[in-house]
């Protein structure tokens, strides 16, 4: 004889001691959970509770700040992702919990605060402190903002980086995103000073996506962004002095203006070897509204000192940061190749 045995109340126990904390009321609807098992499981004291329209998490007491950022993603992605149903007996892993299924792709990335968490910043707050979660989800999908989950619509999601398997925003988009919401002048300067001096990315990378959320406009953003640049400028210098000396480059003079003889003002080096006719450049330079007009005048001044036989070898600060040897290796053989160009035009060096 056939019976129909209920689901529960084993589903109820069963989901409840697995490994997956937080589901959403389709994933709790494939596991036969009724919406009336529901209700009774999140009542006042009861075992389970809800943190988000749709979302739950199956234990008592504070989520934790993984459980809050897994519900964030989960109330984004609701409506797109696939419930993961335990039919077959090989989608389970082990103690028979379903493994989590969705797109392939992720419909939602974490920015803002909460991802400068997660990417190891340590000026924000921890992730149990935050107020706020901030998500990016596309611009048609039909979310708001409610509890402590708050929707950021964009044109293209960028290309997450995964942090303990968790779709994160890169560390330039995070900071556009948490700098939008942060009216301190200080908060905005430790989060762009932390981004520089901890290695995290390279000023023109932060400035780039500040220009592309147009957030340049406010005033205490534009002069944060100057001291990002100064700090970040000074990073770069203490990284090719490490250069020349780590890497057994003859000493040059360092931080000199040329000029012509009784002429015009040639151009700034940070480094020159007047022996050889090679300077270095660190090119701080980044996209900024209302500095698209200097781009040509960098690009006359290298032409005019190469013109004069001085060559100039142009390095970035992400370079210095990311690829010393090599740009010892670049700036080695441009003094190699000296000997055999003609010689240079007679030019001042003048300290700056």
């Amino acid at each position: 004889m056939t019976h129909n045995t209920p689901l529960s109340p084993r589903p109820l126990h069963h989901i409840s001691d697995g490994s997956r904390r937080v589901l959403t009321a389709a994933e709790l609807r494939a596991h036969g959970v009724a919406p009336a098992q529901l209700a009774t499981q999140c009542r006042p004291g009861g075992p389970w509770q809800q943190l988000l329209p749709g979302v739950y998490v199956l234990h008592p007491g504070p989520p934790t700040g993984e459980e809050r950022l897994r519900a964030v993603l989960a109330y984004a992605t609701r409506e797109t992702a696939v419930p993961a149903v335990p039919s077959q007996p090989d989608a389970e892993g082990a103690g028979g919990a379903p493994r989590p299924s969705g797109p392939a792709c992720p419909d939602a990335v974490i920015t803002g605060l909460a991802a400068l968490t997660l990417h190891g910043f340590t000026t924000t707050p921890t992730l149990p402190a935050l107020d706020r979660i901030d998500v990016l989800v596309p611009r048609l999908r039909r979310l708001r903002t409610t509890g402590f989950a708050r929707i950021l619509r964009t044109a293209a999601l960028p290309t997450p980086q995964h942090v303990t398997g968790l779709p994160v925003a890169p560390v330039p988009r995070a900071l556009a995103d948490a700098v939008a919401g942060l009216p301190d002048a200080g908060a905005v300067r430790r989060l762009l000073t932390e981004a520089v001096r901890g290695g995290h990315c390279d000023p023109a990378s932060v400035v780039r996506a500040l220009t592309d959320a147009k957030l340049l406009g406010r005033p205490h953003v534009v002069d944060a962004v100057d001291s990002l640049l100064a700090e970040g400028r000074t990073i770069a210098e203490h990284r090719l002095y490490r250069m020349v000396r780590e890497f057994g480059l003859p000493d040059p003079v360092w931080n000199v203006d040329l000029r012509l003889p009784g002429g015009p003002h040639l151009g700034g080096l940070d480094a020159y070897w007047p022996e050889h006719a090679v300077g270095v450049e660190i090119d701080t330079r980044a996209p900024r509204q209302d500095e698209d007009a200097l781009w040509p005048e960098h690009a006359r001044k290298r032409e005019h000192l190469e013109r004069l036989g001085i060559t100039v070898v142009r390095l970035t600060p992400r370079k210095l940061r990311e690829a010393l040897e090599q740009q010892a290796t670049v700036v080695r053989t441009a003094l190699m190749a000296s000997a055999d160009r003609d010689p240079a035009a007679y030019v001042l060096v003048l300290p700056r």
